[in-house]
Order: structure tokens, then sequence, then C-alpha cells
């Protein structure tokens, strides 16, 4: 069963797709750089994961990367990404991307990405991606 609450040990949780080639090479650079361990990593792919467990539906992390903080706080899209680099001491990097230019271009991108995804790793199914 998966663990329904964030240690205390770690600064913040990613949830992330376990199946998706681009999101693993993120993922493996973060636990790269991750040598505090302050990720909690929970692959929504794995078997034992339920969506439910967290409050949440699998259409809902599949839409979009969710990240949970200490406090129970939900993070998604682009501030997932700030807290992880921020957890692995990059947050020198990560402050230029609240400025509002960049943070709406970033989100945008994100939100682009994030629709496409499974089209852009080749993972489209008659179920997962719409015919147009």
């Amino acid at each position: 069963m998966s663990n329904q609450f964030l240690s205390t040990d770690h600064k913040v949780e990613v949830f992330y797709d376990g199946e998706c080639p681009l999101c693993l090479r993120e993922i493996k650079l973060l636990k790269w750089l991750d040598r505090k361990n302050r990720i909690q990593f929970t692959d929504i792919a794995a078997k034992d994961f339920s969506a439910a467990d967290y409050g949440k539906t699998p259409d809902q992390f599949m839409d979009e990367i969710h990240g949970r903080l200490p406090d129970g706080q939900w993070i998604i899209g682009v501030e997932v990404f700030r807290q992880l680099y921020a957890a692995v001491g990059l947050g020198l990097l990560v402050w230029p991307t609240r400025l509002p230019g960049i943070s709406s271009a970033l989100n945008f991108g994100y939100q682009a990405f994030a629709k496409n995804r499974l089209r852009l790793t080749g993972r489209c199914t008659t179920e997962t991606c719409e015919v147009n």
C-alpha cells in the first residue's frame, strides 16, 4: 500500500509517471541530485499505487504533475519543479522562474507539454488521447 504521509525528513513529495520516458529522465536527474534525501518519489504507474488513497483520481495525477509539501499542501505543475529543484539546493536557479513574464511562459509551456505528454512520448491509445 502507498505511504499516505510525507516523511518529516523530506521537503517535498513528487508524484511522477514511471512509464513516461521524458519524466523518468527528470526523475533520474533529481534522484542523483538529491544527496540529502529531501525528496520522496512516488511512482503513479506502480502497481500498488492508488490515487484514491490520496483523495484524487488517476486522471488528476496523469493530467499534471503533483507534489505535496510536509504540511500536506498539494502543489501542481511548474510549482512542483520549483520545489524539487529548491530541495536539492538549486534555489538560486528557481527564483527567476517566479518573475511574472518568466513564470507565465513556463506555465504556458508546461501546460502545452502536459496536455500532449502521452502523444509526445508515443503512449497514445484510444483511451488516453483524443482523436482529432
